[in-house]
């Protein structure tokens, strides 16, 4: 299901969109309807399109557009609702004020994926609290990761300071609480729900040291939920903690509401 402001987008359209990359998304986990964080997610387009474009989202439109593609679907999709201007020149982006919203569908895997193991890579991404659509470093640090051995890339400073993953946040079990790091890091929509939580939450600044030396560490996306690391870099890391259950269990636990 490909829908450009509700209707049947034109393969031209999408040449321009994959021409010239600019723009902002997100993606929404869809499990027979139902969606869990739909107002952040709603939140997250609004606010990323004021920074991408100087312009103002209708957040219930969205909704609609969204609802609209995901109507009469059962089982588990993710739905992807991006939001460019078809009419952006690259010569001219500050021309762009009139962006058109683009919903695609496609089948979801299960949140019981198995544990990551990801390999520290000194990177950080452009604008990095908007989530846009330039992915080309990040999967460029996930693709070398994997040609190296392992499944992803977990992000750190000059400095060794811990970031996030390549399409994810990431998080530390350290003595009875969460520890997220203090660090310019998109704010994940997963994230933001695991935090609820009535587990201690606490931000800090977090070198890989720190993470190697964690109980546990996982990372949270809306496609997989709550992921344990299994190893961070040569560190091996516990899948099986008793508090990363719970967070887990409770995030799976969430119905969602009806999108």
């Amino acid at each position: 299901m490909n829908q450009l402001n509700g209707r049947a987008v034109d393969m031209e359209t999408l040449r321009k969109l994959a021409l010239v990359g600019y723009g902002h998304f997100t993606s929404v986990r869809v499990d027979n309807q139902l969606a869990r964080g739909i107002e952040l997610h709603l939140e997250r387009l609004v606010r990323d399109c004021r920074t991408v474009f100087d312009a103002e989202l209708d957040p219930g439109e969205v909704r609609g557009h969204l609802r609209q593609a995901v109507a009469g679907t059962t089982g588990a999709l993710v739905a992807r609702v991006t939001v460019f201007d078809p009419e952006l020149e690259v010569g001219r982006p500050a021309d762009s004020g009139c962006p058109s919203v683009l919903v695609t569908t496609r089948e979801a895997g299960p949140l019981s994926s198995p544990p990551l193991r990801v390999r520290p890579v000194e990177y950080a991404r452009d604008l990095p609290h908007v989530k846009h659509l330039g992915l080309f470093g990040a999967l460029y640090a996930r693709r070398t990761a994997q040609r190296a051995g392992f499944d992803d890339a977990l992000f750190h400073g000059p400095d060794g300071t811990v970031s996030e993953g390549g399409t994810w946040n990431v998080g530390l079990i350290r003595a009875g609480r969460i520890v997220w790091p203090q660090a310019d890091v998109l704010p994940g929509v997963t994230m933001a729900l695991v935090r609820r939580s009535a587990h201690q939450h606490v931000t800090a600044p977090v070198t890989l040291q720190d993470a190697q030396e964690a109980e546990a560490a996982f990372a949270t996306n809306t496609t997989v939920g709550v992921r344990p690391l299994s190893a961070i870099g040569a560190t091996e890391m516990a899948v099986d903690h008793p508090l990363l259950r719970e967070i887990q269990h409770a995030y799976r636990a969430d119905p969602g509401e009806r999108v």
